[in-house]
């Protein structure tokens, strides 16, 4: 992923003005700033979820515009946002199959969910349904839904801001072994 000049402005405030990063596959990068520095505008912007006004964006060397959050994915770049987007009356499954390909059965996500959690580390139920989850539970359940994308990229705001000390340890221990594959 290469950014160049990336600038996003709202009335009254500039978001972005002319970021640029460079990411290879296999590093992990952590973007830091104050509150209202613009950092989750950047991560939707390369996720799709906003436009930037201007600068370029390139993707294993193509200049690419992003269009939309399915547009990335299509790309192979997944994102878990700050806030989850989860619907608390239906179960960890149910909630990823609605953001898959519908020609997968529950049943199939379900087994997708258990091995890609069992492979990361990242102790998901599928059968339980999402108000009976906590807070680290649930952002598992955004993680794990990110992966069964395979994402080339994967992009998570805040991710430690609702976890235990015990949760960041075990988040690090998942994003090592996605660097290591060279996600």
């Amino acid at each position: 992923l290469q950014l160049s000049g990336i600038t996003k402005r709202y009335p009254g405030v500039v978001a972005n003005d002319g970021v640029s990063l460079t990411v290879e596959p296999g590093q992990i990068h952590a973007v830091l700033g104050e509150n209202g520095a613009g950092k989750s505008t950047l991560m939707k912007i390369i996720y799709g979820a906003v436009q930037p006004d201007a600068g370029s964006l390139h993707w294993n060397g193509q200049p690419v515009q992003v269009g939309s959050p399915a547009a990335a994915r299509a790309l192979g770049i997944s994102m878990v946002y700050q806030h989850f987007s989860l619907f608390d009356t239906l179960t960890a499954a149910e909630n990823v199959w609605l953001g898959l390909d519908k020609s997968l059965s529950l049943e199939e996500v379900s087994r997708r969910i258990r091995h890609v959690a069992g492979e990361y580390g990242l102790e998901v139920d599928p059968l339980r349904p999402v108000h009976a989850l906590s807070v680290g539970e649930r952002q598992r359940v955004e993680i794990v839904r990110s992966l069964l994308t395979d994402p080339q990229l994967l992009i998570l705001d805040e991710p430690t801001s609702v976890l235990t000390p015990q949760a960041v340890d075990k988040l690090f221990v998942t994003l090592r072994q996605l660097a290591d594959k060279g996600c």
